[in-house]
């Protein structure tokens, strides 16, 4: 079992695609990792030796912020955006998208899901 930066990664896949389960590890960077380690990237991740799963994660623990760390900075960031009362740090301050996307017709992810709103009925006329 493979365990690196607080993450088991999955047995039967490819180092190069087990390292990506990583917070903050994609495919270029789990690449980048596999070549400056030297670790064939066709072995399966329950082929690894006890030594090829050292370097990994040392390389990894040294050279890249991941995981938790990565998530606090991230947080850190948006929480300065919102104190300073920048557009941004108001948009996420109201769940709305952030980066510019229209919210007239879309928009679900940050706004949630549909609500109906059903029409008035007409009261009854006199007679």
């Amino acid at each position: 079992m493979a365990r690196i930066a607080g993450v088991d990664l999955p047995r039967d896949k490819r180092v190069e695609i087990g390292l990506t389960y990583i917070y903050g590890i994609g495919l270029s960077r789990a690449q980048e990792i596999i070549a400056k380690t030297g670790v064939n990237p066709d072995t399966r991740v329950k082929d690894l030796t006890d030594e090829e799963v050292t370097t990994l994660r040392n390389f990894v623990e040294s050279n890249y912020e991941i995981e938790g760390d990565l998530k606090r900075w991230e947080t850190m960031n948006i929480k300065r955006l919102i104190d300073i009362g920048t557009y941004r740090g108001r948009r996420h301050r109201q769940g709305l998208p952030v980066r510019g996307q229209r919210t007239r017709t879309n928009g679900r992810t940050r706004r949630g899901r549909k609500i109906t709103v059903a029409g008035k009925k007409k009261a009854p006329g006199k007679k």
